[in-house]
């Protein structure tokens, strides 16, 4: 039934042929779960799709839009980076509660009274205005301009809302006293940093994630796997255009991946027990096994 549509957008998305098999055998049952969550809800379900980098989450979540929009549904999709602060925003924080906030991804670097500002403004079914959404440039690093931002015509049937730690519960502070890596131990000494982060993520992010109605997880095999995945892109990019200022070497690279990687170690051990669907990928980024998909 939906064949067609997944080949259009594997050709245009220029994903491999193998992203068909899954994309039929899981994929389409995961849209009739959605579509039942909708018809069963008064208001717009909140869907959420979370997954570490290269896991996939941003081609399902426009997959799914594609298809549910053939149901005649309205669907509203965006991304929580979508709601970073702005550049200028993250340099105050980098100078009045740590440097390392200077880099976007992690909780606190998001404006997180703007997203809940949106979500209400979407879950009122009698709003009849239109609704902007804010949209991240992350060329200039940097919020684009109002004008710039989605139009959004309520009232919405349904809510997607991906990134890479949607869903994640707070972290153990028990567990902060030890760094788990070179980057927290060198640049981190005090703690500062990652107990801000756990702050932030308890505190500002759990009553959003709280209002997710279907939590779909996309595992990575490992931590050491999503490293190798985005080292890949990078040598990809290297190849098409050539030695950029914006593109990392492996030592760069691992360095940068490792703001995530306590976090991202969190949701590979937790978000499986709360997550609604599970995908077990492998290391060719094929789904090897599924739960909640009965």
């Amino acid at each position: 039934m939906y064949s067609q549509i997944i080949k259009d957008f594997i050709n245009g998305e220029s994903l491999p042929q193998s992203y068909l098999v899954d994309a039929e055998k899981y994929f389409i049952p995961l849209v009739n779960l959605i579509i039942n969550k909708t018809n069963q809800s008064e208001t717009a379900p909140i869907v959420g799709i979370s997954g570490a980098q290269g896991t996939g989450k941003t081609s399902l979540s426009e997959l799914l839009e594609k298809i549910l929009k053939t149901k005649d549904l309205n669907v509203v999709k965006f991304s929580i980076d979508d709601f970073y602060l702005t550049k200028m925003e993250r340099q105050s924080l980098a100078i009045n509660v740590h440097p390392l906030l200077q880099t976007r991804g992690i909780p606190g670097t998001h404006d997180t009274v703007l997203l809940s500002e949106k979500l209400d403004q979407l879950a009122k079914p009698d709003n009849n205005e239109i609704i902007q959404v804010p949209r991240f440039n992350k060329a200039s690093d940097d919020r684009y301009s109002e004008k710039e931002w989605q139009i959004i015509q309520p009232p919405p049937d349904l809510i997607i809302i991906e990134g890479w730690f949607v869903g994640a519960p707070p972290l153990d502070i028990n567990s902060l006293e030890e760094p788990v890596n070179e980057l927290e131990a060198a640049e981190d000494i005090d703690g500062e940093w990652r107990n801000f982060m756990t702050k932030q993520l308890e505190e500002n992010y759990q009553s959003i994630f709280d209002q997710i109605e279907l939590l779909i997880f996309l595992k990575a095999p490992s931590f050491e796997q999503i490293f190798e995945w985005r080292n890949l892109q990078e040598k990809k990019l290297r190849k098409r255009v050539g030695h950029s200022q914006n593109l990392m070497s492996k030592p760069q690279l691992a360095r940068f991946i490792q703001h995530y990687e306590r976090l991202t170690r969190h949701c590979l051990r937790n978000l499986p027990k709360k997550a609604d669907v599970v995908f077990d990928l492998n290391e060719k980024h094929q789904i090897i096994s599924c739960l909640g998909l009965d």
